[in-house]
């Protein structure tokens, strides 16, 4: 196969399935042109844990993907979550050297910014800004050509254990691949499934996987907190498990065919079989016990979360509600479940703005792979549009003062 050109890959390693998408950049946007996913046996709440199985898993998906779309996967990149994650807002400030903003400040205060004290098994992984300050003119997004004598910025700063990102890193080496860029996977969803309305107005992303339930909160278009809870869809499979004595693999079908987060919603006369462990005869089981099983937890993970809000502080600022997503958020009334405990609005969010194999990966549990491959197609636009900047003749002093002195030199020997 041959590797073509405009393509990005997204690779979402999470705790229940590896998925690859291939995006293609094309002049009306992003069309998904590959799709490979495989189930996770090496990760446990989205960290690393067994280096071999999650090698066989991504070169399994990574296959798949190249096969549909008919090119070679050289570069990826790859979604990052866990407990370890740590996010937190900073602030900079330097002077303007001459009286006009240059990109030479820009980086600087964000250099500035992100000057802070971080210990030495963790590592920066993103360092997002919020907003620009121009001598105590706040709400500045593009601060570039303006002029002023002091620039502040605020910015999110994301940090990750060193080992688990450099565990993700190796997993895809082994396997022959160049991780352009670590990503945050609620990040990545939020690109994928959000307006920028929703970020504009003030919004909270739940991502709920398999091992995490991720979340992010976006007020005037920008990143204000960010937060991981080791809690996810696995840990609904593990209650139904133990609570209704089946395998894990029976449980996982049942809960995705049966489960509901309302148990009073679910009519009681409506029965399911149940396989039993140990090659013991199947059961017949009321599907509302099933259900009362489920409610709990996933009210639960909204806890969790609504105290997660009303610790930040920006819990009066989300005017656009609550966009779930992820795997898990597709148990039936999930929604009404969420707009009771966290008393906000709540949709469901799929992915969005993409063309190609649209109907493969328009369901929630793919928002973290399109968003991958969304974050990829912005970075290698604005790296492209830089190099074509910075390729452009430039006219350099030094080169006009040398064309000037030969110029005057055919002169002199002219006349």
């Amino acid at each position: 196969m041959k590797k073509r050109e405009n393509i990005v890959a997204g690779l979402d390693i999470g705790t229940t399935k590896v998925c690859a998408i291939v995006g293609e950049i094309t002049s009306a946007g992003i069309d998904v042109i590959g799709f490979g996913s495989a189930p996770s046996r090496g990760l446990r709440k989205g960290v690393v844990i067994n280096i071999s199985a999650t090698v066989e898993s991504i070169r399994q998906a990574i296959e798949e993907a190249e096969l549909m779309a008919g090119c070679e996967i050289s570069t990826v990149y790859a979604g990052i979550a866990g407990g370890h994650i740590r996010g937190f807002n900073s602030h900079g400030i330097v002077a303007v050297k001459d009286g006009e903003i240059s990109q030479a400040d820009i980086s600087r205060v964000i250099d500035a910014a992100k000057a802070v004290a971080i210990p030495l098994d963790r590592e920066i992984i993103h360092v997002l800004p919020q907003q620009y300050i121009i001598d105590d003119q706040d709400g500045i997004s593009e601060p570039l050509g303006m002029s002023g004598v002091r620039l502040e910025a605020r910015v999110h700063i994301v940090t990750a254990a060193v080992t688990s990102a450099q565990n993700i890193i190796k997993c895809c080496n082994r396997t022959g691949l160049h991780v352009s860029a670590i990503v945050l996977e609620q990040l990545a969803s939020g690109a994928a499934v959000l307006t920028q309305d929703e970020m504009d107005l003030g919004v909270c992303l739940i991502d709920i996987g398999g091992g995490t339930t991720d979340i992010a909160l976006f007020n005037e278009g920008a990143v204000v907190h960010t937060a991981v809870l080791p809690l996810g869809g696995n840990h609904l499979t593990n209650d139904i498990a133990v609570g209704i004595r089946t395998p894990q693999d029976e449980a996982e079908k049942i809960k995705k065919k049966y489960g509901a987060a309302l148990a009073t919603d679910v009519d009681r006369d409506e029965m399911l079989e149940v396989p039993s462990v140990g090659g013991r005869k199947p059961r017949v089981l009321s599907r509302q016990i099933l259900c009362e099983i489920i409610e709990p937890r996933v009210e639960e993970i909204f806890q969790l979360v609504h105290e997660e809000i009303q610790n930040t502080g920006y819990g009066d600022l989300l005017a656009s509600g609550v966009v779930l997503t992820g795997g898990a958020s597709l148990l039936s009334n999930i929604t009404s479940t969420a707009e009771e405990v966290l008393g906000l609005p709540v949709r469901l969010g799929a992915p969005r703005g993409i063309g190609g194999l649209v109907d493969v990966v328009r369901s929630p549990m793919f928002a973290t792979g399109v968003g991958l491959v969304v974050h990829g197609a912005r970075q290698q636009v604005a790296t492209t549009a830089a190099q074509r900047n910075t390729s452009m003749p430039i006219r350099d002093g030094t080169v006009v003062n040398r064309v000037g002195q030969t110029i005057k030199h055919w002169f002199g020997e002219i006349f």
